[in-house]
């Protein structure tokens, strides 16, 4: 049975044995582990993780691939879902790993989520857009920097693994892509309302070329407030500075 690839769902089928095999042995899974494949497509990256004695459900929006999936792995748990739409504290009485060649058109989102369910996700590797890898993994200074970047490592150890090129796909992308691991840090909260934190970074980040005091002023309201953090903008801000911006507008606020 052939699968045709559709642009709608951004799809690209990954054809190298090699590129999945090494996804799944960086993905470091334990007996029983609990972990969920989004977007498999035809199974590259699943034939590999079926090896592995773990508990793995896989969500397939494409109905073509759906059909394979069940045909070519009978025992696999395929839910015709989008992921975004999913409550992930649902999935699993514990925590979980994610994977998966994730449609680029989604990818951002799927981080997001991921951000929203840090207490139960405890780590990912999954193949990006070479982009959306850097941009994941980039620090203060560079123009890459941005609200993931700060959002994810804020809880997560990010390393960049390795680039894949664009050969390795049918249909072969435009771009390069990117696999990426993070891993779940020590910090179980924010020395910070959370809530806000994540307000005042996308704040801060939406206006790019401006200082951070003129990002926040709404949220300052009428507070005068100096402080050398205010003067900076948002790529040279690092995530403690942006907790340290979070603690000043909730004593401010307050």
């Amino acid at each position: 049975m052939y699968v045709k690839p559709k642009k709608y769902l951004g799809q690209h089928f990954l054809l190298n044995d090699s590129i999945s095999q090494r996804i799944s042995a960086s993905l470091c899974i334990e007996k029983n582990h609990n972990l969920i494949e989004i977007g498999p497509g035809t199974g590259a990256l699943t034939k590999f993780l079926l090896q592995e004695k773990i508990n793995l459900v896989t969500f397939e929006i494409d109905q073509e691939s759906i059909e394979y999936l069940n045909l070519n792995f009978p025992n696999l748990k395929v839910y015709n879902q989008d992921i975004l739409n999913v409550n992930w504290a649902t999935l699993f009485n514990n925590n979980f790993s994610v994977t998966g060649n994730f449609p680029y058109n989604i990818s951002s989102q799927i981080l997001f989520k991921i951000y929203e369910n840090r207490d139960r996700v405890d780590k990912m590797v999954g193949m990006f857009q070479k982009e959306v890898a850097e941009r994941l993994c980039s620090g203060p200074g560079t123009k890459k920097y941005g609200i993931l970047s700060v959002l994810i490592q804020a809880f997560y150890n990010v390393n960049y693994l390795f680039t894949v090129n664009e050969d390795a796909f049918d249909p072969p992308p435009k771009v390069k892509s990117g696999v990426v691991k993070i891993k779940r840090n020590n910090i179980k909260k924010l020395d910070c309302d959370e809530k806000l934190f994540f307000r005042v970074v996308k704040a801060v980040f939406n206006q790019r070329r401006k200082m951070a005091r003129n990002s926040l002023k709404a949220m300052f309201g009428d507070n005068k407030i100096d402080h050398l953090l205010l003067t900076k903008r948002p790529e040279q801000l690092s995530v403690s500075d942006f907790i340290e911006l979070t603690k000043l507008l909730e004593s401010k606020i307050k």
